[in-house]
């Protein structure tokens, strides 16, 4: 039993608080609030599934590689919840829906989009320092 505890983990445990101070993606109005922070500083969107294990081990990973909380302003969508929202990015900045999803934006347009385990914080580095 203490193996597939350590692999998936155990109901019982508290959530280890994350080093990224998330802006939560919550209302469709935000995507207006993203173009404009753009264009002064790089803007991230994280598209995470809350079913999907991928997803869950793809965020888990990346926020504990990211280190660019002074470069980048993170936001978090729950795609089961915001599914209007992930659609609309999809339609404004012409990417195709995946989960779990990244995308990097500066002065209103995506300059790196990837998926699943493709998502790399580490190399979001080339764009932004």
């Amino acid at each position: 039993m203490s193996l597939f505890k350590n692999i998936f983990g155990a109901n019982d445990e508290a959530p280890k608080q994350s080093k990224i101070e998330w802006r939560q993606l919550t209302d469709l109005g935000q995507l207006n609030e993203i173009i404009d922070l753009s264009n002064e500083t790089a803007v991230l969107i994280f598209k995470h599934s809350t079913r999907c294990s991928i997803s869950r081990m793809v965020l888990k990973q990346f926020e504990n590689e990211f280190e660019l909380k002074e470069q980048i302003i993170p936001y978090f969508l729950d795609l089961l919840n915001y599914r209007d929202i992930s659609n609309a990015i999809a339609s404004q900045f012409e990417v195709v829906h995946q989960s779990p999803q990244i995308l990097l934006i500066k002065n209103g347009k995506v300059i790196f989009s990837t998926s699943h385990d493709d998502i790399d914080a580490k190399f979001l580095e080339r764009f932004v320092i």
